[in-house]
């Protein structure tokens, strides 16, 4: 019995030997030829998967930002509640899902309850403002009623916001405006605001106005590195919010976030709102995916061009390099490489090309999900469209690596029918 194992552990050793071996001169044969010979054939396989998988990121990260409801989610709540079907297209496209009612009342009850700290409903909407340069400009501005504390709701500070909202004055409305507004970097670089300046509201994103807060005065702009998510947003007072958009009938808002100990927050929030989403506050949650119909499709459609689009790309290009390289194979077959050694050169090969184009891929996604906020941030969508989570990174590469899985027959059938009378022949 020793010697059965001691003989399988030295046939085992010179096996590893010679695999380790085979990927070593493949890895160094395929940098010869992607900074020699075929540097073109390599870097537009490269460039081919790295614009799917670029691609694949974004479109997902848009997916992730619908499921997880946009700018809202970036505070440091312990509890959030939501309407039980929620609606996603509104973070987008304008479009109002399902809102809370009575919220102002109801967020009183949840902070008179042991163990919480704060709670306060959250209110989005795109609202004009005229620029410096008199144009009028959307800002997505964020209802909140600030306490004491200084919170962090939709990545942006409420210190520079008195605390309270007198404007509700116990559901009148009809109590002191504070006019008070803290602006988001890009909110203020759009606006050409700075602290202290006065900016008329212009219009509200569903073109309801309201002589009830016509200007307001800006109190503090967000410091770079805290500006939550380089969307142009801005906080005000809920109240004042809800009466420009007209919410103030029914005192609509999109969520209520609650502060607090997490047990007693929820149990607080599910009592007030029970046939509403009550859970935990987290970062953007890949999970959310599989929540949302809308987002969940979207996600699979961008998955399966991905991987039809870059096998296919990698199959026709890999093929074509691999035909080109049939002598190489023939001196392997020659000097007494077998058949599943040089197939494995093909593999190993092919798998190089789609994991370094996934590499790439993931940072062109990142920057692209960027450009998107940014783009949809300076037109239509003045809040966060696209989210990346870092589970986009091994996701990437492991569908870049199904994609060349999918697409390496064709290569090493290519490879298969190469023999060495006929390249010695030529």
């Amino acid at each position: 019995m020793s010697d059965e194992r001691d003989g399988r552990g030295r046939a085992d050793g010179p096996r590893r030997t010679r695999w380790l071996g085979i990927v070593g001169v493949t890895l160094r044969r395929w940098w010869q030829r992607a900074t020699g010979t075929t540097v073109g054939r390599i870097a537009s396989t490269i460039a081919a998967v790295a614009l799917t998988i670029a691609l694949l990121v974004v479109v997902t990260g848009i997916a992730l930002a619908l499921a997880d409801g946009g700018v809202a989610s970036t505070d440091d709540a312990d509890i959030r509640v939501t309407p039980e079907a929620s609606g996603t297209l509104s973070s987008v496209d304008g479009v109002e899902g399902p809102r809370l009612g009575a919220t102002n009342e109801r967020a009183e009850t949840i902070r008179s309850a042991g163990g919480v700290e704060h709670a306060s409903p959250v209110l989005l909407e795109t609202v004009r403002f005229e620029s410096s340069d008199g144009d009028p400009r959307p800002v997505r501005l964020v209802g909140v009623v600030p306490d004491d504390e200084p919170r962090t709701v939709a990545g942006l500070s409420t210190a520079a916001l008195k605390p309270g909202d007198p404007h509700y004055a116990n559901g009148s409305y009809d109590g002191r405006l504070t006019r008070e507004i803290v602006l988001s970097p890009t909110a203020a670089d759009r606006l050409g605001a700075s602290v202290g300046d006065e900016l008329a509201v212009s219009g509200g994103g569903q073109e309801r106005t309201n002589a009830a807060a016509p200007s307001v005065t800006v109190t503090a702009i967000a410091d770079e590195r805290t500006g939550g998510t380089g969307a142009p947003i801005a906080l005000v007072h809920l109240s004042e919010l809800q009466s420009l958009a007209g919410a103030d009938d029914g005192e609509l808002a999109d969520r209520l976030v609650v502060w607090g100990n997490p047990q007693a927050a929820q149990s607080a929030a599910t009592d007030a709102y029970p046939t509403a989403a009550v859970e935990p506050v987290s970062g953007p949650d890949p999970s959310a995916l599989f929540e949302d119909g809308l987002a969940f499709a979207t996600s699979v459609i961008a998955l399966l061009v991905g991987v039809t689009i870059c096998a296919s790309f990698v199959a026709t290009t890999m093929g074509m390099t691999i035909d080109e390289d049939r002598r190489m194979l023939a001196v392997l077959e020659s000097v007494g490489f077998p058949a599943r050694s040089r197939l494995a050169v093909v593999a190993v090969s092919t798998g190089t090309t789609t994991l370094v184009g996934s590499i790439v891929g993931i940072g062109l996604g990142m920057a692209g999900i960027v450009g998107v906020n940014a783009v949809a941030g300076a037109t239509v969508a003045p809040g966060t469209v696209a989210r990346f989570h870092p589970v986009f990174v091994p996701y990437a590469i492991a569908v870049a690596l199904l994609s060349g899985l999918v697409a390496v027959p064709y290569p090493l059938a290519v490879a298969a029918r190469t023999s060495v009378l006929e390249e010695v022949g030529r």
